[in-house]
């Protein structure tokens, strides 16, 4: 009886080591998907963004392969769903990496919002990173958000909006 104790108790022990292993893989919800995609929308024809980048798709500067999106292309809807995914999971992996702390949906879904929006290197270099991985709770992270509203050297209505939205999602519970 005792030995079948010790093997229900390392079974148990088993489970929830992988389980943490599998808690590490980088996840998006489909609610912060949505924001992501609500946020940027979408376009079939390439257009200059506010800072003169030619942007496609669900704001995609590059194809998945690298290549920089260029004026007079266009993309099917289909295809920019599925760049929006390759894209998206390439920016939440840039994030998880950069993390030393662990997050929950509502603020891993708010910060790979705001990289997907700035860019990673922005995000890399960010004082809300520091804060988080000093302590994901403080308080004052949500206001960092509110620092990445220019664009071009202009404060831009729209980027205000949406960083208030990433803010409110990021202390949320409800995600």
């Amino acid at each position: 009886m005792l030995n079948f104790i010790k093997n229900i108790i390392k079974s148990i022990i088993d489970i929830k080591e992988a389980t943490e292993d599998i808690s590490s893989v980088v996840r998006v919800s489909n609610q912060a998907a949505q924001m992501i995609k609500n946020f940027e929308g979408y376009s079939e024809k390439a257009y200059a963004d506010s800072a003169g980048v030619w942007t496609i798709g669900y704001g995609n500067t590059y194809y998945a392969d690298g290549t920089p999106v260029k004026k007079n292309d266009t993309i099917s809807k289909t295809d920019a769903e599925k760049l929006f995914d390759q894209v998206l999971h390439l920016f939440a992996d840039d994030v998880d990496q950069m993390l030393n702390v662990k997050l929950n949906n509502c603020q891993f879904g708010a910060i790979v919002s705001l990289s997907y929006n700035i860019g990673i290197k922005a995000f890399k270099k960010s004082t809300l990173l520091r804060k988080i991985n000093v302590d994901p709770n403080d308080p004052t992270i949500a206001n960092e958000f509110g620092r990445w509203v220019k664009a071009g050297g202009k404060t831009l209505n729209g980027l205000v909006i949406r960083r208030k939205k990433e803010a409110e999602y990021y202390v949320s519970k409800n995600c």
